[in-house]
């Protein structure tokens, strides 16, 4: 199976059979049937890609039950490190960060459940990044935490004084104060 368990429930790193040859690669990104033999049946509706620039640091987002997320992530230009916070109450990684290194060359990607924020920081030039959601975006449901929380002690793998985060992304709340309705379900 291209799927790898990261020790936190339902977050898997997907590695895709890549064929190279003389003319470039192919791969295939996505197969329903391929996630629903690793056990993921995810029914995704919506894709977003974002371009953004080194150091932009976007995070840590998710959205509240009953509009949560399922995401699947890549990147397909550039370099970025992905981390996702564990935020279902009672789950065994409640309060854990995850970090993976997601880039155009080693196409992995990140199976993200709902219950986890997200976010990422770009560590090339540029860099193109795309995401599956399961449910559409909704305003009224959007939550996120910090992505400097000292509690959290997230290495993002920069200094994140000097990343380039968005006005929003600056008020957003300590974990502690988070809105949160997400609990885990073994």
């Amino acid at each position: 199976m291209p799927f790898i368990e990261t020790g936190f429930p339902g977050l898997k790193i997907f590695e895709p059979n890549v064929f190279p040859d003389a003319r470039g690669y192919f791969f295939e990104s996505f197969n329903k049937l391929t996630f629903k033999a690793a056990g993921i049946e995810t029914e995704f509706v919506q894709d977003n890609e974002s371009k953004s620039t080194c150091g932009v640091l976007r995070g840590l987002h998710y959205q509240l039950n009953p509009k949560a997320q399922a995401k699947l992530v890549r990147v397909v230009e550039g370099k970025v490190l992905d981390v996702v916070l564990d935020i279902r109450v009672g789950s065994p990684t409640f309060g854990r960060s995850f970090s993976l290194e997601l880039t155009a060359e080693n196409k992995k990607q990140l199976y993200i459940p709902t219950g986890f924020a997200h976010g990422f920081v770009v560590l090339s030039d540029t860099c193109i990044f795309q995401y599956k959601c399961d449910n559409f975006y909704a305003k009224e449901a959007e939550g996120g935490i910090a992505y400097n929380d000292p509690a959290l002690g997230i290495d993002w793998g920069m200094d994140v004084s000097k990343a380039t985060v968005s006005d929003k992304d600056k008020q957003l709340p300590l974990f502690a104060n988070c809105m949160n309705n997400f609990v885990f379900e073994p």
